[in-house]
């Protein structure tokens, strides 16, 4: 294992990672890969042993979309309320292999159920981090109509992070989809004001504007970019950020 480095040396001591279900089931597109989880777990130990406090938000994606089965016909918060069951399946798969590399983890629920895992309650939590435990943050914000995306941000504000960190499938934010516009310009740096009036592909309105009222900074990166999240930590330019 390497050696912890002192907080004081990073430039952002503690992190708030968003990752999305889809990014747990790899190539697949539902259910896990465990291959992928192992490398994301990787990265995540890495940061770790640098010394920084880690906190997470997982989609469910790659189990149920509740936005899916709203346009299925499904009554919209009934559809919610399965999609943060699905962010909690993924807290636990995630947090085994956390474990089973030595990484002290906790997970913690916005609804209540104290069979699998804490309640979400923010004292803890801080109490957590800086016990240096890695705490995975699950069932969203507790309340339909919130993306993931939103829980992140607001349990990044909570948690006083420094930083939220966007892992994706992409190397930072476009112009427009490079997938399928090929003339895409990729941004080193963006504002919010820019994300939103340009729309650009980030994360949902609520999330970006608060982020922008809390001057919270953003870095969205490639997650299969290895040691991507570790040099952000430390203050290298990575990926796209967003401030």
């Amino acid at each position: 294992m390497r050696s912890e480095a002192p907080p004081s040396t990073l430039k952002y001591p503690r992190v708030l990672l968003k990752l999305s279900g889809e990014a747990l089931a790899g190539p697949k597109g539902f259910g896990f890969d465990f291959d992928v989880i192992e490398e994301f777990a990787r990265e995540i130990n890495e940061a770790v042993d640098l010394g920084a406090e880690v906190g997470l938000v997982i989609g469910g994606g790659n189990i149920v979309r509740g936005a899916q089965l709203h346009d299925m016909g499904m009554d919209r918060v009934s559809a919610d309320y399965m999609g943060m069951l699905g962010t909690v399946i993924n807290a636990l798969a995630l947090q085994d292999v956390l474990e089973r590399r030595g990484l002290e983890t906790r997970v913690m629920t916005a609804i209540r159920m104290e069979e699998l895992a804490e309640p979400f309650i923010r004292r803890r939590a801080m109490r957590h981090l800086e016990s240096k435990r890695t705490v995975i943050f699950a069932a969203g914000t507790g309340n339909p109509y919130f993306t993931t995306d939103t829980a992140a941000v607001l349990r990044a504000i909570q948690m006083k992070a420094d930083v939220i960190i966007k892992a994706t499938n992409v190397d930072g934010v476009y112009s427009a989809d490079p997938k399928r516009d090929p003339t895409a310009t990729r941004y080193d740096e963006v504002s919010y004001r820019e994300v939103m009036r340009d729309e650009l592909a980030v994360m949902d309105q609520t999330a970006i504007t608060l982020c922008k009222e809390n001057e919270l900074p953003l870095v969205v990166l490639n997650i299969h970019t290895p040691g991507a999240i570790s040099r952000v930590i430390r203050g290298e330019r990575v990926g796209t950020l967003v401030r």
